[in-house]
């Protein structure tokens, strides 16, 4: 898997140094990776990895459907898309929230049926179970868990008679124990379990469905996470975090964004039922 992100990240700046500025876009791909004509719904797409891949799924030719609770993130990633030659919009929404995903589904297939969902939408949490309050685990699973069978359980009757591909965000957590990481290492577990759920359920209508197990990244949410939860320590904790992976650093959006491509292209049409951890040698490395 390594090999693959090497090659689309050196593939993507070739065809960037390749076509002027007022080309790039959607013919910045155009052969390897391409989602040309299709159609992806992502939601949390505002910032952080949600934005790379927006970002990185655009100018590989798809349209991108964006959901978000942050209106300013969410018009700031359509607006680059478009920008740069793409096709985007954005709908604001909670995803916790069923009706309100079932009225933007339904608006978005008014216009195109989807070929892609990214449900990458989540919040993260610190705690043991004797300090996490019942609001809070509701919280998280309402968020983490019952957002990703909302989009699961609205867009997939519109993707049987075609075929599709579904990717959801799960985490290292749900692999691993965490410490202090009780609540959201239990939705992380439970979106690996659906995952591989729909991929046997729907591998007959041609849906393939895997999920991407990030260990940390460096994002606005995590520097605003570690602002909130380590105030005053934030230089120690961000350097704490960075070095438990062996690599020595956090992953990058971008970084993720190339995997979630990769698996959502025609390239991997072989690839079901999986989860691909992409953690800095955290799970294998780490003495």
């Amino acid at each position: 898997m390594q090999i693959y992100l090497i090659f689309i990240q050196h593939f993507i700046s070739a065809q960037l140094v390749k076509y002027p500025e007022e080309h790039r876009g959607l013919i910045g791909i155009n052969s390897m990776f391409s989602l040309k004509n299709k159609t992806a719904i992502i939601t949390g797409g505002g910032s952080g990895i949600g934005r790379a891949i927006c970002l990185l799924f655009a100018r590989a030719g798809a349209r991108i459907y964006l959901i978000d609770i942050d209106e300013r993130g969410s018009s700031e990633t359509v607006g680059q898309i478009r920008q740069e030659g793409g096709h985007a919009e954005y709908y604001i929404g909670a995803v916790d929230q069923e009706i309100s995903v079932q009225n933007i589904v339904h608006k978005i297939i008014n216009n195109h049926l989807p070929d892609i969902l990214v449900n990458n939408a989540g919040i993260a949490h610190i705690g043991n179970v004797e300090n996490t309050s019942a609001a809070d685990f509701e919280k998280l699973f309402s968020v983490n868990v019952k957002g990703v069978y909302h989009l699961l359980k609205t867009c997939i009757p519109h993707m049987k008679d075609r075929g599709a591909v579904i990717l959801n965000m799960a985490s290292i957590a749900g692999l691993v124990g965490l410490p202090d990481r009780f609540a959201y290492s239990m939705t992380k577990g439970a979106v690996a379990a659906m995952t591989l759920s729909i991929a046997k359920d729907y591998i007959k209508y041609n849906i393939r469905c895997n999920s991407i197990s990030p260990a940390r990244v460096h994002t606005p949410f995590v520097d605003g996470f570690i602002a909130k939860n380590y105030a005053g320590l934030e230089d120690e904790m961000f350097k704490k975090l960075s070095a438990s992976q062996p690599i020595g650093r956090m992953a990058t959006p971008e970084e993720v964004a190339a995997l979630a491509l990769y698996l959502c292209s025609d390239e991997a049409s072989f690839i079901t039922g999986n989860d691909y951890p992409i953690d800095g040698g955290y799970l294998k490395l780490n003495d």
